[in-house]
């Protein structure tokens, strides 16, 4: 059998291309093991479903942990870390009452 040998009209390349410099870490500090008399931060960004996520999460988890306490932070400008915001001092003072800190991210 004569098979020609055929030549590709573009290169297909992976997009998980090893381009973070930065390599993985674990989170460097203690979870909670109990979350009653606890006070959980909920940080609320821009994304339309990030609110709703996070009002489901502190309902779930007053059930579960009754003596819980809450305090929402909202991201002060889209799209940009806290630390680069006007707003760092609030931000900094917010995580200073906290005993761990939910994110939600969504469309």
């Amino acid at each position: 059998m004569n098979q020609k040998k055929v030549t590709p009209l573009y290169e297909v390349i992976s997009p998980w291309a090893e381009a973070d410099p930065v390599p993985p870490r674990g989170l460097t500090v203690e979870r909670p093991t109990d979350l009653n008399g606890k006070t959980i931060g909920l940080f609320h960004i821009w994304k339309r479903a990030s609110k709703p996520i996070l009002e489901v999460m502190e309902r779930e988890l007053k059930k579960r942990f009754p003596a819980a306490r809450f305090s929402w932070y909202t991201e002060s400008r889209m799209n940009t870390p806290e630390i680069e915001s006007d707003n760092i001092a609030k931000y900094e003072a917010w995580l200073k009452g906290l005993d761990t800190v939910l994110f939600a991210y969504g469309d």
